[in-house]
């Protein structure tokens, strides 16, 4: 076995990995690691302003790609920085592999400057996380680190770097992580009981969850309702789990919203797919499902199957691999009459879905050429002049309706949005998502006060020219918090007669985002003008540089 410092063990196991990237912000601590990397010119160091646009862009790319990602930030005055975009990492499942330099060991007991407990730091939201105290076990705890994040349930690791662990000497072996088989068959009783129940049904429902784009399952989760009949909801839709324009699909749930349990109330079985059933921000003393409702679970993550609602079927396996099965299942399980049935049913959502899709056209055409704009305009416009292949990264909170109203997302991988919800993901996530998709235009649409959490990733954006098109949605407030204020006054506590102040929420000084792109070195204009709108867009994209477009929206409630 050859003898090399722990640095260059680090870098030679990074190359065998495949990482292309490194996610950035240094630090003094990354001393030894940052010398090394001029040495591997094949790793291409990234690099960001603050460490969370740092983890905001590994997550971006991972996600992208579907490989795990690497990023470096610093000790524990900057890992605190980068924890709210781990955060987001661990509740949306992201394959990551986070680290961070550490003090030398030999000063551990005098408490030096920025140090601290990385491990415990980060133990909540990671998969698996440890500290490296010897050169030999860096390509052992590297290896570890890549297969954690990677079988699934994926999601992101941290390791730490004491100074003296990277230039430590021993004799190591340089082997990457194996390329695994995650895709693990259902068990075949689980598979005959949940077919039985679902081919007797007279309502079924499909509920699915990002775990089906992350298992590559959208076509045989398409195949599996069509044959249902089975109207289709999103638990979260923060990557394509199923196409949008399809007469089937039914929007996303609003796990805030007591109402919701109205929507699954006329489903006999409901059929979660890599979903979890069901995660809310706001208190909800409604359960979303009936007693009388049976559930069958479908997923790779056994700590989402029957961890609230009791659970008739629960299948643990991979999410595509169990939904073909689970459609084969149902070909020979399904009368002649059950088949007649689910044609039926999925003729009378096609209907539906067209009826509402009417409604809101003729809505829109009453919103048209307002000052300040209607959201809805905006999204048309951006819709119209986005190139057709264009891939969005979506964190525009209370925009978002009028988005997934304007575009439809039906090939796996054309969109991401912000998951876990810890703000500032999409300014850098964007970017990430770009350099994974070099070949295709890149569109991020982003509330205004969301975008300042990470206004850095513009920076990043123009030192390594990433041609990400940014489009603001600037209702100079924080309008999620004034929905939510309303939610709370008026369902929460039954007070029909107060008003609130929205102390807090409003920007009184104007929020200038497109000065703030050009001190940056981003081109950026500002919108208010619908007219403008497109031309502005077209050009952005046209330009083959990173630009942003602040648009002027309606922010009243």
């Amino acid at each position: 076995m050859p003898s090399m410092s722990g640095k260059q063990a680090l870098a030679q196991m990074l190359v065998a990995e495949g990482v292309e990237y490194i996610f950035g912000n240094p630090g003094t601590s990354e001393t030894p690691f940052l010398d090394v990397l001029q040495d591997y010119p094949q790793l291409r160091y990234i690099q960001a302003l603050q460490e969370g646009t740092a983890v905001g862009m590994a997550d971006g790319y991972a996600r992208a790609t579907g490989r795990p990602s690497f990023a470096n930030i610093h000790i524990a005055g900057g890992l605190a920085n980068g924890l709210s975009a781990l955060y987001n990492a661990h509740r949306g499942g992201t394959p990551m592999i986070l680290t961070a330099g550490n003090s030398d060991t030999r000063m551990h007991l005098a408490d030096p400057v920025l140090s601290g407990d990385l491990v415990q730091m980060t133990a909540q939201y990671t998969k698996w996380s440890t500290e490296i105290l010897h050169a030999s076990d860096v390509p052992i705890a590297v290896r570890r680190a890549f297969k954690e994040a990677k079988t699934p349930p994926t999601g992101p690791v941290f390791l730490s770097f004491p100074w003296d662990t990277m230039d430590d000497v021993s004799d190591v072996e340089i082997a990457p992580s194996s390329t695994g088989f995650y895709r693990i068959r259902p068990d075949t009783d689980a598979i005959a009981s949940a077919s039985k129940l679902l081919s007797q049904a007279d309502n079924p429902v499909i509920v699915v969850g990002d775990r089906v784009a992350q298992s590559d399952a959208v076509s045989r989760v398409v195949s599996l309702a069509e044959r249902l009949g089975a109207k289709v909801y999103a638990s979260a839709y923060t990557e394509v789990n199923f196409p949008t324009s399809h007469p089937l699909y039914a929007g996303i749930l609003n796990l805030n919203n007591p109402t919701t349990a109205g929507q699954l109330a006329v489903a006999d079985v409901v059929l979660a797919i890599g979903a979890n059933v069901f995660n809310s921000f706001l208190y909800v003393d409604t359960p979303f499902l009936a007693p009388a409702t049976k559930l069958i679970h479908l997923d790779s993550s056994y700590q989402e199957v029957e961890k609230i609602y009791a659970t008739e079927v629960g299948i643990l396996a991979d999410p595509g691999e169990g939904a073909a099965e689970l459609t084969d299942a149902l070909g020979q399980d399904m009368s002649a009459s059950a088949k007649e049935a689910a044609a039926t049913r999925a003729a009378k959502y096609a209907d539906e879905r067209r009826q509402s899709d009417e409604r809101y056209q003729e809505r829109l055409k009453g919103l048209m050429g307002r000052r300040p704009m209607a959201v809805e305009e905006m999204m048309k416009e951006l819709a119209q002049a986005s190139p057709p292949d264009v891939i969005i990264a979506d964190e525009a909170i209370t925009s978002r309706p009028a988005l997934n109203r304007a575009f439809s997302f039906d090939e796996p991988g054309s969109f991401y949005g912000i998951q876990g919800g810890s703000l500032g993901w999409a300014m850098p996530g964007a970017l990430g998502v770009k350099l994974a998709n070099p070949d295709k235009p890149v569109l991020a649409v982003v509330g205004d006060g969301a975008s300042l959490y990470t206004i850095q990733a513009l920076w990043t954006a123009a030192r390594y020219n990433i041609p990400v098109v940014y489009a603001i949605c600037n209702n100079q407030a924080y309008r999620i918090l004034k929905v939510n204020m309303d939610i709370y006054l008026q369902r929460m506590l039954e007070d029909k007669e107060r008003s609130s102040d929205y102390v807090g929420m409003n920007f009184e000084n104007p929020l200038n985002i497109s000065a703030i792109a050009q001190g940056m070195g981003v081109s950026g204009e500002k919108i208010e003008d619908p007219k403008e709108l497109g031309p502005a867009v077209r050009q952005a994209f046209e330009s083959g540089k990173p630009a942003l477009i602040d648009v002027s929206i309606d922010g009243s409630l």
